[in-house]
């Protein structure tokens, strides 16, 4: 192995484990009935909803759910399933659809 071959490989080797590979994310907008408009956001290795919305920026974490999947933390509740999908608000709950 010729030498400029070998310091080639040293230098990237010493490179690679700082670099980390950029998480997936799949993002969401939703229009609620009442007019209300929300982004989600999902990471990978992440079982949280990430929620913007009414100008914060939220973190939901995943939680046991009958049907569905359900996200919650304090009085703000993001229930999604196959067909439709709600946002809850203390005790004010509002359907939403992807826009």
């Amino acid at each position: 192995m010729r030498p400029s071959h070998f310091i080639a490989i040293a230098i990237a080797s010493a490179v690679m484990p700082w670099q980390t590979p950029a998480l997936a994310q799949t993002f969401a907008t939703y229009q609620c009935r009442d007019g209300a408009q929300f982004a989600v956001a999902f990471r990978q290795g992440d079982k949280a909803a990430h929620l913007q919305l009414d100008g914060k920026v939220m973190r939901l974490p995943k939680r046991v759910a009958a049907t569905g999947t359900r996200y919650a933390k304090g009085d703000i509740t993001l229930r999604m399933m196959k067909t439709s999908t709600t946002l809850q608000r203390g005790k004010r709950m509002i359907d939403c659809t992807a826009s």
